[in-house]
This record gives C-alpha cells, structure tokens and sequence, in this order.
C-alpha cells in the first residue's frame, strides 16, 4: 500500500477512533487535536523511507500519544497532571495501541456527549461532532447545514473554545442529564450516516464506512439506553435503509427504490430493525420511530407495487406534525402521489417550491410525477433544474439519462 492510499484510508476511515483515544488519554480535545495532526505529519515525512507500518492507526496513536505526554512535561503545572502522566507511562509501557483502544470501546461515545454539552448550540454540537469524532471535513459538514464553508469552520472554532473554556468534561453524562443531551447526539449520529447513505457530492453514490460508522454509534446509544424509543428509533432506521445498499446502485449507477432487487436487501440488518421498530412506535411515536416505521413497511413488502402506500402516507402526514419541515413535505407529497394519484402529490409539490427551489431531489420529485401526469415538456425542463443543482456524479449520471428518454 502506498503511503498516501494509507494515510488517505486512515484520515477517512479511522480519524474518529484515533482522536477519541487521544482525547481520552489527554482529556483535552485541542491538545489531542494537535498531536493527532502532527503525528499524521510526521508519518507524511518519515513513511515513503522506512515503509507504511503493518497497523498505519496504531502508529500514529502511539506516536500522538508519545507527542502528547512530552508536551504535557513541558508545562509548568505538573502536579496537575500527574493523574494523566501516570496514565501515560503506563499505557506506553505494555499496552498497545490496540488493547489500549478495545480497553475503551465506548471513547468516541464519550466524545460524542462532550461535543453535545448543553453549554453549546444546537448547530454547534452537531457540527463539532461531525467534525471530530465522524471525521467530515468542514465542506461536508457545511454542505449538510446548507451554509458555507467559513460560515461552518468558524462555528466549530467557536465551540471548541467554549469546551476549553467552561471544562466541559470528556464523559457519558449521569442518568440524570442523559436525557437532555440525547437529542443532539441522535441528530449527530442521524447526519453522519446520510453523508454516508448519500454523499452531498464526490464521484461515490453511498461511503459505507460512514454509514457503518453511524450504526456502531447508534448501537452503543441503544445499550446505554434500551428502553429508549428514539434511540431504537433511530438505530432500526439506519439498519433498514443500509439493508438496501447493495441494491442501491449497479455498475456505479443509481437504481431508484422502485427497481431494486430485493434479494439484494440484507435480511440479517431488517431482522435485527424489525423488533426495535415496534418497541419504538408504542405508544405515541417520535420523529425517528415514524422514519423508521415506514422504511419498515418498504421492507415488508414483497414488490414495490405491493407497498402499502396509503400507511406511509398516513405515517408522514404525522411525520409532518413532528418534523414540520419542507423536506418532510417533499417525501409527503411523494407518498400522496403514489397513494391517491401524481396530481395530488404535484399539488402539494407546487406548495414547496419557494423554499426547495435549490434543492435537485425537489425538482427530480416533481419531473417524475409530471411524466406521470402526462406533461412531458415540464417534466424535462424539472429535470434540466435538478441536473444544475445536483453534486454527485452517479446522480448526476442518472438525471441525464432521464433527460435522454424524454429528449429522444
């Protein structure tokens, strides 16, 4: 492996996980920040002479680590940090990298709620975390906010400052302020596994690392807190729409619900959803249960012709009352259209134009059900709108064979 595909797979796939060990051992997220980033320089410097090592993330943990405590011995406060530097010297000695992050399995969780301390904005918790225990780059945090990408890098310098400067403690939260910090975790834990299950931009239609990511998260929130409806929620939620994974594209080429092969779906990720789908909608449904919900009905049925399509309606008409969002009122329209015809649906589409004019599925939504009604001429000028605004290539590739049918 060359050194850059291996420090590439490292920053991409495991930047989460290094920087929670490191935050852990340090107790400081700019101090294990730095090293982390210095450690990758080095490994930039001294690998195309000695080789790429047999476990590139435990070299640089141990090297960060190493960074780490030279730093901590040369501040003045020693006593302060002779805690620490005793967990230092004893993890440099006989653990490994390895044993030292399976000692902790929960670390990126515990960074997870330090980044979502109610000190912090909304907006801030979310994109902090994004930002350093997901791995995102600014750009793909920014494009997940609808915001730019300066915008974005200052709102995260902002709360890390704030971390810093009101102690917030690297830990899980007791069970008396679990409750209050969850909500900014699940909304992490939710954005991170879209950039996977759909990258805002790039040449891949899905990053199953993120994806795959976000379902460990969810499956540590779940055993933290079983019972929760939200929490099951959520985690059934992204193992039903990973289960289509393998169907979502073939060749590199988008394939629409509607034309998947359903022997494709991983029947091990919706078997293990399905229980937490019912303990999640009893009694009276959140917004990740109702999501959840109905990808579970998507996955029940044996055709897409079989699906019960006036039961998702039903189910994102109560989505919208939780969630009163536009993008919400997209998928309900959709729903209508197949439920009760595309004219229904189109009307509500033309309700939301205003606030989803730049949004490339709004106008792809609304040229698939005017090809429907019969409008071909509009449905071609939708999809030309919708090819300016989309960012990836598969996407892209997909709209301008939409375009193609119709022109010829």
């Amino acid at each position: 492996m060359t050194v850059d595909r291996a420090l590439t797979r490292l920053v991409r796939d495991e930047s989460g996980r290094v920087l929670a060990a490191l935050v852990r051992i340090t107790g400081e997220l700019g101090l294990a920040e730095e090293v982390v980033q210095e450690a990758l320089v080095i490994a930039l410097r001294r690998w195309p002479d000695v080789g790429v090592p047999d476990d590139p993330r435990a070299w640089v943990i141990t090297t960060a680590r190493n960074l780490a405590i030279d730093r901590i011995r040369r501040r003045r406060r020693f006593e302060e940090r002779s805690r620490v530097l005793g967990e230092l010297a004893a993890l440099r000695a006989p653990a490994s990298p390895e044993e030292a992050l399976s000692a902790y399995p929960d670390d990126r969780l515990r960074l997870l709620f330090t980044c979502c301390h109610p000190a912090l904005a909304m907006d801030a918790r979310v994109a902090l975390t994004l930002r350093t225990v997901a791995g995102l780059t600014s750009e793909e945090i920014a494009r997940a906010f609808l915001v730019e990408r300066t915008t974005m890098q200052q709102r995260i310098v902002r709360a890390k400052k704030k971390i810093q400067a009101a102690g917030i403690p690297y830990a899980i939260p007791d069970p008396a302020h679990l409750e209050e910090r969850l909500a900014g975790v699940l909304s992490v834990v939710y954005l991170v596994f879209n950039e996977g299950y759909g990258p805002t931009s790039g040449d891949l239609g899905l990053r199953v690392d993120l994806a795959e990511e976000a379902i460990h998260l969810g499956r540590l929130l779940h055993g933290l807190r079983p019972g929760h409806q939200e929490v099951a929620g959520l985690l059934a939620l992204m193992l039903l729409h990973h289960a289509r994974r393998h169907a979502r594209f073939v060749d590199g080429e988008v394939v629409l619900l509607e034309d998947q092969d359903r022997a494709l779906w991983d029947g091990e990720a919706i078997a293990e959803a399905m229980p937490l789908v019912e303990a999640a909608v009893a009694g009276r449904p959140g917004a990740y249960a109702l999501q959840a919900a109905i990808a579970a009905l998507h996955a029940r049925a044996p055709t897409w012709e079989a699906t019960d399509w006036p039961q998702i309606e039903h189910l994102y008409r109560l989505l919208r009352v939780r969630v009163p969002s536009p993008v919400v009122a997209l998928n309900h329209a959709v729903a209508v259209a197949m439920a009760h015809g595309a004219p229904a649906g189109l009307a509500m589409l033309d309700a939301l134009d205003e606030p989803l004019a730049g949004h490339h599925l709004f106008h792809s939504a609304r040229a698939a059900l005017l090809v429907r009604s019969g409008r071909p001429d509009e449905a071609l000028e939708a999809y030309r709108r919708a090819l300016e605004l989309v960012g990836t290539e598969p996407e892209r590739r997909f709209l301008e064979r939409r375009i193609a049918a119709l022109v010829t």
